[in-house]
């Protein structure tokens, strides 16, 4: 009876375990030194680290960025600029597990529907308003008007969007709990791939003929 107890016990004791080692499986590893200053310029890169080598001459400007200091230019196709502030700007969030972007929107600006494969997002909003919305894998939007003083989450791995739908600039700050958490633009993945995904593929999937297939691939072919 005892010994059935204390297997019990001893069960219950690894799921907890299990269950409070689950949160730190969703973002990066935890660092095993106080710094790892990813060192960019490394011929280890090569070597497909889950990370960056650390550096060995390690300064205060490793962990310094001004970049997201000034609006970027909206001048794009989608009427918005991504900032990154992430591992590759600032080599010191190396093993941190932290990034940061701003985002800039011009009047009618989208941030077109996308996904982060290794980090849930954060947005504060610095200036204007925008429609944001997320969309679970029951296919069930999450979508509200957000304004200047306001956050508003994107959970991990989701397809989720940002628009500005006034006539004024709107800016926000995004944080991530990854040092790269990676983005991959839904419209972009489909029709921008290379090598391409086959035309059948597409036109079965969105239910339009091969031709509208080839016509929106020429979008987001590279431009020459």
């Amino acid at each position: 009876m005892m010994a059935r107890s204390c297997s019990s016990l001893f069960l219950a004791a690894v799921a907890v375990a299990l269950v409070l080692a689950v949160p730190s499986l969703a973002s990066d590893p935890d660092n095993l030194q106080d710094i790892c200053v990813a060192d960019l310029n490394s011929g280890m890169r090569k070597l497909k680290l889950n990370g960056f080598p650390c550096k060995a001459n390690a300064t205060a400007e490793d962990f310094f960025s001004g970049i997201l200091a000034k609006p970027g230019a909206t001048n794009t196709t989608s009427g918005s600029i991504v900032t990154s502030a992430n591992v590759e700007k600032v080599p010191g969030l190396n093993t941190l597990g932290v990034s940061l972007s701003r985002i800039d929107y011009a009047p009618g600006g989208l941030n077109p529907p996308h996904t982060h494969p290794r980090a849930t997002e954060l947005v504060f909003v610095l200036s204007g308003e925008l429609d944001v919305g997320f969309i679970t894998t029951a296919n069930k939007l999450f979508a509200k008007t957000i304004s200047e003083g306001d956050v508003f989450a994107f959970p991990r791995g989701l397809v989720h969007f940002q628009k500005n739908s006034g006539d004024k600039p709107a800016a926000v700050i995004s944080a991530f709990n990854s040092q790269l958490p990676g983005t991959q633009s839904i419209a972009m993945t489909l029709f921008g791939a290379s090598p391409e995904v086959p035309d059948d593929v597409l036109a079965k999937a969105f239910q339009i003929g091969t031709e509208e297939v080839d016509k929106i691939k020429s979008k987001f072919a590279p431009k020459s």
